[in-house]
């Protein structure tokens, strides 16, 4: 499918200010696409009210205008530079409530304004939370029980019916602003007027509790012919109950059965499809019941995200270059990948190494702050650390945090095993410290709902069983399809050397 030349000029809309919850990887995509958009020929047209951001620098576009993400200063943008396309998909849910008011107000419309990447009905199906519910449930995936809610009165009949715990989310809203979970009824009505408050559209959805079961995503990328590929599945250490962003991930997954993933992979197809996003990628979150095998859908974004920008650096595939060309009209065999240079954007990458992110808080430069964590994300950033196995990629992330002040661990050891059972920013120190006391597997698994597996390769690293002990540092070539396909390596110089398959060989 050849790229589209009926468009010229494209809108491209940032994400705004860096704020909790809303970090630099949309300035990380944003710059990514619109090189991509400026290589292919088309006038790039930037908005974005950050001037501090990369993507704002004038190479990265034909137009830049630092203003306001506000529908009237984006309006005035419109009116003056005639774009053909707007782009959303690029600027986070900040992005995406703008191009879904200008949709609604007419100034699209009026100006003959094209929605590429995904279409008002797309963000409309992905994040409204009841006609996200009712898209599921008429596509046969089981969601979590809930009601969406609007007014404090409604919110009152949901309890009744949901129960406590129960998990708010607003609608429209990301980083899970104006949400949480509430476990008592004096907190349920106080978090829901906080949700009702930050959703532009005042909606919030009151959401039966799967707090403890396993939490995965899996980054998807659809293009017009409808082929699909999974760029990454990613693991949450932590399990439901804790913001993605907050919580420590893994990629790829480590805990599911062949069978159970291939269980996720199907009904990721089935959500991607469903919603309608027809070109680009989408992160989709699901819950897994570690007893039961049950699976639940709990939400997606049709756009890149903090776990596209995760699942790009950790496996070579460059999402928002890729989702911008299939914007474009092309399909994921028409483009190269970046990395492997052998292989189109249709191979789904394959990696034979281990990431794991670890979130980066600031709780000491908030006085009063518990550091206590629930789905609002409170992390200030983040890092990344790749190994050959899970042990060897958590420690270097967990050393690569560079706290200005050490969690310290209670000395009654009632208090902290008291202590895991509220997720917090130091969860993971007083785990170990737990196990280093002699705390077994069965209590930290009661306690915290951390699956045995990484409770059991925590403790051995707790119990100074380091596989980096002993150890020289070496460097090694990674590529995306794990030596499986050829690949083209370079040196730091930029010079083509032998392929990464042949390179991989040697590990």
């Amino acid at each position: 499918m050849p790229r589209r030349d009926d468009i010229r000029k494209i809108l491209v809309l940032g994400s705004g200010p860096i704020v909790i919850g809303q970090a630099a990887e949309f300035d990380y995509s944003g710059a990514q696409a619109c090189k991509v958009l400026l290589e292919e020929g088309y006038e790039v047209v930037l908005v974005n009210s950050n001037p501090a951001t990369i993507m704002t620098d004038p190479e990265f576009a034909t137009a830049t205008y630092v203003e306001p993400l506000l529908p009237e200063s984006v309006a005035r943008v419109i009116e003056r530079e005639k774009p053909d396309a707007l782009l959303p998909t690029l600027g986070g849910g900040t992005a995406l409530n703008l191009a879904r008011a200008l949709w609604e107000d007419g100034t699209l419309g009026r100006h003959r304004v094209e929605l590429i990447g995904a279409n008002y009905e797309v963000i409309r199906r992905a994040e409204d939370r009841l006609l996200f519910r009712e898209t599921m449930e008429a596509a046969g995936l089981r969601v979590p029980r809930s009601a969406v809610v609007t007014r404090m009165a409604e919110a009152e009949r949901a309890l009744a019916s949901v129960g406590l715990p129960a998990i708010l989310r607003p609608g429209f809203t990301m980083g899970g602003e104006g949400g949480g979970v509430a476990v008592t009824e004096s907190e349920f009505r106080e978090k829901v007027a906080e949700g009702l408050m930050a959703s532009p559209i005042g909606q919030v959805l009151v959401e039966e509790s799967v707090i403890g079961w396993g939490e995965f995503e899996l980054e998807v990328m659809r293009d017009r012919n409808d082929n699909v590929v999974i760029v990454c599945s990613i693991e949450n250490v932590d399990p439901m109950g804790v913001h993605t962003g907050d919580s420590v991930t893994v990629a790829p997954q480590q805990t599911l059965t062949d069978r159970q993933y291939q269980a996720l992979r199907d009904q990721a197809l089935t959500v991607i499809r469903a919603v309608g996003v027809e070109t680009g990628g989408s992160n989709i979150q699901f819950a897994v019941n570690p007893d039961t095998d049950e699976i639940v859908v709990i939400e997606m974004n049709p756009r890149v995200s903090r776990s596209s920008a995760l699942a790009s650096k950790a496996t070579g595939f460059p999402i928002a270059k890729i989702a911008a060309r299939l914007a474009m009209g092309y399909a994921l065999e028409e483009i190269d990948n970046d990395i492997t240079r052998r292989t189109p954007a249709s191979f789904e990458p394959t990696i034979d190494y281990v990431v794991v992110k670890w979130p980066r808080f600031a709780f000491e430069k908030f006085p009063g702050a518990d550091g206590r964590l629930d789905t609002h994300m409170q992390s200030v950033g983040e890092v990344m650390a790749i190994g050959r196995t899970f042990k060897q990629a958590f420690a270097k992330a967990m050393r690569s945090r560079e706290l200005d002040v050490a969690p310290a661990a209670p000395d009654d050891d009632e208090e902290l095993l008291a202590r895991l059972e509220q997720p917090s920013h130091d969860r993971f120190e007083l785990l170990m410290e737990a196990m280093l006391r002699g705390a077994g597997d069965a209590e930290l698994k009661a306690r915290t709902h951390i699956d045995p597996w990484f409770l059991a390769e925590i403790g051995a690293l707790a119990r100074g069983k380091d596989p980096e002990a002993g150890l020289a540092r070496t460097f090694k070539s990674v590529d995306t399809c794990a030596a499986e396909f050829e690949a083209s390596a370079r040196d730091p110089t930029g010079r083509a050397t032998r392929s990464a398959a042949a390179t991989a060989a040697r590990w």
